[in-house]
């Protein structure tokens, strides 16, 4: 009964390795390198005085977490949590199914090996626990489809809301970073900091903070009209300062 008792060892836990942790996230995170141009070449030809007026504006970078924005999206979290209950109404099942298997185990230990009644009960455990090897292994491949589609939407909403913001604002190139202070404490951690692309940025650069309240507001259908995307308080004085950003 070796293969019975395998299958029952193996743990429905496995299911919850589709919720990754927060460095797939980083991971995934890093894929964005948007490029927010806010203005049209398909006019060039046509339109050469547009053109020309388009070349004059001036080159604007804009930073963003992209960690930070999947981690504090509250629709990511919800997704992520409805996902949480779909893998734990599985493991209940999982577990019920385990349950039938070692019952059947407890019998068989109780029967006479090679009689009929035995072998009857012996080939009833065999196909419950490949039925339950078959199960785990959908629900792992359904789980870690869903999850792959959470992240997609995610990010797809997440891109097409820096591209919104920097068209509104006149960046031309957006970039991805880590704001996150160093960390001494860890020197794997410190070392891996050390690497960053960015070396230095101003406040007014970093983007992720507006992107973000943009994105959370939308899920908030008492939350007052926004005329556009939200602005950091550099780019509103900026606004003051230059009526036409």
């Amino acid at each position: 009964m070796n293969f019975v008792r395998s299958a029952t060892q193996r743990s429905a836990s496995a299911v919850k390795k589709v919720i990754v942790s927060a460095s797939v996230i980083a991971l995934l995170a890093g894929v964005l390198a948007l490029t927010g141009n806010a203005w049209s070449q398909q006019g060039k030809e046509k339109e050469p005085v547009a053109a020309a007026t388009a070349t004059n504006i001036p080159h604007k970078v804009g930073l963003i977490d992209m960690a930070f924005v999947f981690k504090n999206y509250k629709k990511f979290e919800t997704l992520r949590e409805d996902l949480k209950v779909e893998i734990t109404q599985s493991e209940d099942q999982a577990k019920d199914m385990q349950k039938e298997i070692v019952e059947l185990q407890q019998k068989l230990k109780e029967l006479k090996e090679g009689g009929a009644e035995y072998t009857k009960l012996e080939q009833l455990a065999v196909k419950k626990a490949a039925e339950f090897e078959n199960f785990r292994r959908q629900m792992s491949r359904e789980f870690l489809k869903k999850e792959s589609q959470i992240y997609l939407q995610v990010y797809n909403e997440v891109s097409r809301m820096v591209e919104k913001y920097a068209t509104h604002f006149n960046y031309t190139l957006i970039i991805r970073f880590n704001r996150e202070d160093l960390d001494t404490e860890n020197p794997q951690a410190l070392l891996q900091g050390m690497n960053r692309q960015v070396v230095y940025y101003r406040a007014n650069e970093d983007i992720t903070t507006p992107v973000l309240e943009s994105l959370n507001k939308r899920l908030n259908p008492e939350a007052a009209p926004s005329k556009g995307p939200a602005r950091t308080s550099a780019e509103k004085e900026n606004s003051r300062a230059n009526p036409k950003n």
